[in-house]
């Protein structure tokens, strides 16, 4: 069996409760709700779906009191981001973001760029930290109509003060989105607390779903001002011709991912039996372990925070060592049991902050289930691999 250290692009394994919901699903209930004649099967799914968006709403602070009528489901966090920014932004308008963005954001914003959206880029320091006051003087050099932050980046692991983040938005009246992709459901996140126009999350990652979940956490008046990324049946409201204006309706038509659906509701009972707490804590000391052994590794280079400090880093950790490329790497690392990932991790402006751009980095993220043994068995792999491709010494490095 392999050593898994690749938690940022999805979690594995799952809790064995999240293919038990998604079997039981398909083979005992399966059907679609408001598409049938309201029988036991129609009103169970029903049930289920609504019991997801309730889950959501209390672990991500939905607005109106947790309400999951502001809870919308899409297939990813990147069908989510691109939900908001799409259907908010006209030609006209600013939006101001951070270097260190994804690519679920750069990508929707430079096509809204060419239709006539001005798109600011506030810069991060080398360790990907964005500065309060920098986002607060880009907010205010002109007028700006919405801002999308990443909570946490993908390649290394650093998180954004959201709070403060928030305030700043708040305080120029200006809409704020956050991407929360690597943070929910390992960080205590409030939407409502925290003022967000819209929360965008991902079901697969901290919240321990499987792939092909995501969903948007609504502010309900900015909801009503973002226009539908699709129309179509959505099972309800049938007489009109038009999209219905009623949430969570409104953001979601066709057949949603109802067997995901299933497994992403059991994934959040699994969590809030044990607590976004424990499984942070339980993160953040495998990743301290790792960090620390990495650190002792002949010319490695270590990007964003060389700390496992808690609330400012998660255990993402973005690598090079001198002389070796990091894909050659990553291919005998597998070849002996670890899974990383190399490259750019869909996150080019996060690597040209980071130093590393174009050669990107080795990618080793940890999660919930790694264990302590498996940190030594892999950083034993390591050191092995990076003798077997004749990686040089550091002083034949300098």
């Amino acid at each position: 069996m392999s050593i898994y250290f690749n938690n940022a692009a999805t979690t594995w394994p799952k809790p064995p409760c999240v293919a038990e919901a998604m079997k039981d699903f398909l083979e005992n209930g399966g059907a679609n709700f408001g598409r049938g004649t309201s029988s036991g099967r129609d009103l169970e799914t029903m049930g289920m779906v609504l019991e997801c968006r309730e889950r959501v709403a209390r672990l991500l602070g939905g607005w109106e009191n947790a309400s999951p009528q502001y809870v919308t489901f899409t297939a990813n966090i990147t069908e989510a981001l691109n939900t908001v920014l799409k259907g908010y932004l006209k030609p006209g308008m600013r939006v101001v973001t951070s270097s260190m963005e994804h690519n679920a954001v750069t990508r929707p914003l430079r096509h809204l760029e060419q239709t006539g959206v001005k798109v600011t880029v506030v810069q991060c320091d080398r360790f990907g930290r964005l500065d309060p006051a920098d986002l607060d003087r880009a907010l205010g050099a002109e007028r700006a109509d919405l801002a999308v932050l990443n909570h946490c980046s993908n390649v290394c692991g650093t998180v954004q003060d959201l709070e403060a983040c928030a305030a700043v938005c708040a305080g120029r009246g200006v809409p704020l989105v956050a991407d929360t992709a690597q943070t929910a459901g390992l960080l205590p996140l409030d939407a409502h607390k925290l003022g967000l126009a819209a929360l965008c999350f991902t079901g697969h990652k901290g919240l321990m779903g499987p792939q092909g979940t995501g969903g948007i956490v609504w502010k309900p008046d900015f909801a009503q001002a973002c226009d539908p990324f699709c129309e179509g049946g959505t099972g309800s409201f049938s007489h009109l011709e038009t999209q219905p204006e009623a949430m969570p309706d409104r953001f979601e038509s066709g057949t949603q991912n109802l067997p995901g659906i299933a497994g992403l509701n059991a994934a959040l009972k699994w969590i809030e039996e044990r607590s976004v707490d424990s499984l942070r804590k339980a993160e953040n000391a495998v990743g301290a372990r790792f960090l620390d052994g990495l650190k002792t590794l002949p010319g490695v280079r270590l990007y964003g925070l060389t700390e496992m400090s808690d609330g400012k880093r998660l255990p993402v950790f973005a690598v090079n060592f001198d002389g070796v490329d990091n894909a050659v790497l990553a291919a005998e690392l597998s070849d002996r049991g670890l899974e990383t990932r190399p490259g750019l991790q869909c996150s080019p402006w996060a690597h040209q902050t980071l130093g590393c751009f174009p050669q990107g980095a080795l990618r080793l993220s940890l999660g919930a289930f790694n264990s302590p043994e498996e940190v030594d068995k892999a950083l034993i792999i390591i050191d092995q691999s990076l003798k077997a491709i004749g990686a040089p010494s550091p002083i034949a490095a300098r």
